[in-house]
This record gives structure tokens, sequence and C-alpha cells, in this order.
């Protein structure tokens, strides 16, 4: 019997390594954040948590899937929260675009409950949900181009606001059955949202500033997809400011949106400085930089 190895033993090997790569770079990732969350925890002495949703494929089809807030998220967070002393702050990092309504009223209502300083972190966006978390705590610090959203409900494919605005518009005769049924809901829903929204808001402003947010936020003043800036957001009175730690952007930088084809934003990953006059090797550094990163 020959001791060597054949061709066939080499695919077998190359075939395993391959894989085991998706793990084991998943794996390395999962490592790299929790370090990252340690160093954030040790220099602020706080609880972070991290409340993040990219787009994912599905395995072995390929077809991409979209997260949301789901009861899941809702279980993990609020367990986050019973696990940190009363007296710990919490950083909570928002990076989703919503989800579904009970899931984020839990969290936002642990949130709200804690009695130490809970900050909200938005790098980028928290739309809806997201929102609805957002507001529930002390503050909320947004990148200059991060975005909030309204939290007023839906009904499937439809705003709520717009389904009670068929009633106001047409006759009573000319409205199908399910149309007045799905009227009768959304009412529910909007005065539901508006008043879990002034819950979540007592106690940080004044009880007609409170039912004023609630109002603009939860009643179809926007479409569901408008963007709440930092600016817009200061107007409104909300408790923003912008001095986002460069730690929250380098976790965000742990969470990769899967590729399969080639990406569609490429730029040399290297900070780019106006080069000294003396600096004659500056494009030279640059290329070293990048080739080693």
């Amino acid at each position: 019997m020959s001791g060597g190895i054949s061709g066939f033993d080499i695919f077998w090997l190359l075939f395993m390594l391959m894989t085991l790569q998706p793990l084991l770079r998943q794996r390395m990732l999962e490592a790299a954040r929790q370090r990252m969350i340690t160093k954030l925890e040790n220099k602020r002495r706080s609880r972070v948590i991290l409340l993040v949703h990219r787009q994912e494929t599905m395995s072995f089809f390929g077809f991409p899937l979209m997260r949301f807030i789901d009861i899941n998220d809702s279980e993990q967070v609020i367990r986050a929260i019973h696990l940190t002393d009363k007296s710990v702050p919490i950083d909570i990092i928002l990076h989703t675009p919503g989800g579904l309504v009970l899931a984020a009223l839990q969290i936002a209502r642990a949130v709200k409950r804690h009695p130490a300083k809970v900050t909200a972190f938005v790098p980028h966006y928290a739309m809806s949900g997201g929102t609805l978390i957002a507001l529930a705590a002390d503050e909320i610090v947004l990148d200059e181009h991060a975005v909030l959203g309204p939290v007023d409900p839906q009904l499937g494919q439809s705003p709520a606001a717009s389904v009670v605005k068929v009633l106001k518009q047409k006759p009573l005769e000319k409205i199908d059955d399910q149309t007045l049924i799905m009227a009768d809901v959304a009412e529910k829903a909007l005065r539901q949202m508006k008043q879990n929204l002034k819950e979540l808001l007592q106690g940080r402003y004044p009880p007609e500033k409170a039912d004023e947010l609630a109002e603009i936020l939860s009643q179809g003043r926007w479409t569901h997809d408008y963007p709440i800036t930092y600016d817009e957001a200061k107007r409104l009175g909300l408790p923003v400011r912008t001095d986002m730690p460069k730690e929250i952007y380098q976790l965000m930088e742990l969470f990769p949106q899967p590729m399969r084809h080639y990406p569609s934003v490429e730029f040399a990953p290297t900070p780019r400085r106006t080069p000294s006059r003396g600096n004659q090797n500056g494009l030279l550094s640059n290329i070293w930089q990048r080739f080693w990163h």
C-alpha cells in the first residue's frame, strides 16, 4: 500500500476547508464583536446591548431575507436588561428597519423602567419599532447622517391613517365591508399607538409636549419611511446629540452585509488625509498601508 496522499484525498481536504470556512469566519467575527463590546463596556462603564438587523441570505437557495424586530429579540434584550444591576447604565445600539410592534414595545418598556441612564446609539438608521425603542431611552446619539422614523401603525401594506381617511372621503354606502372592518382596526391601532407612545414619553417631557410628540410621530403625518434627521429630531425637542464614539462604528464593521457577487461600494479602507508638502512619499505610503491592511 502506498503511504502518499492521493489527488482524491486533496480534493476532500479542500472540500472540507471550503465547507468550514464560513463557520470559521463567523466564529472569528463573533469573537471580535465580544472583544469590542467588552472594550466599550469598560470604557463607558455600562452594559452594551446591540440590536442589529442585516439582510441575510438563505442557505443553499441564496434568497435575500430581511430581518426585523421579533419576539426572540425582545426576549434576548429583556434578559440582558435583567442581568444588569439597577445602578449600571445601558447603551443600546440600534440598527434596524423596525418590526413587530409587540416586541418593540416590550423592549421599549424594559428600557424605560431601567433605573440607571439608558443611551440609544443610532449609527445609521432605526426606523419604526427601532425609533420606538430609542424614544424610551434617556438620550439618543445619532450619527450626523443617521435617521429615525415615524411609529405610525401599519395594516399589512396600508398605513392605518390612510385606511381611516377612506371613511372621511367616501360615503359609507360606497365602502365595502372589508374596508370598514380594516378602518375599525386602524382606528384602534392609531389610538393604541398614541397611548403607548405617551406612556413611554411620560416623565421625560411635560404632558402637553408628550401628547404633541405622540400625535406627530404616530398618527400618520408622514409616510412610514420618512427619514427624521438629527436637525428635525432637534426641532421636535427630542434629546439627541451627535458625538458618536468611534467604537460604535468599529462594532458595526463587524456586522458585514452578506454579499454574493461584487460589492456595490468600494474604497481604499484607510484614512485619507491631505499630504504635507514635505511628504513626497504619501502615495507610496497609502499603497503600502492598503497592501498590509
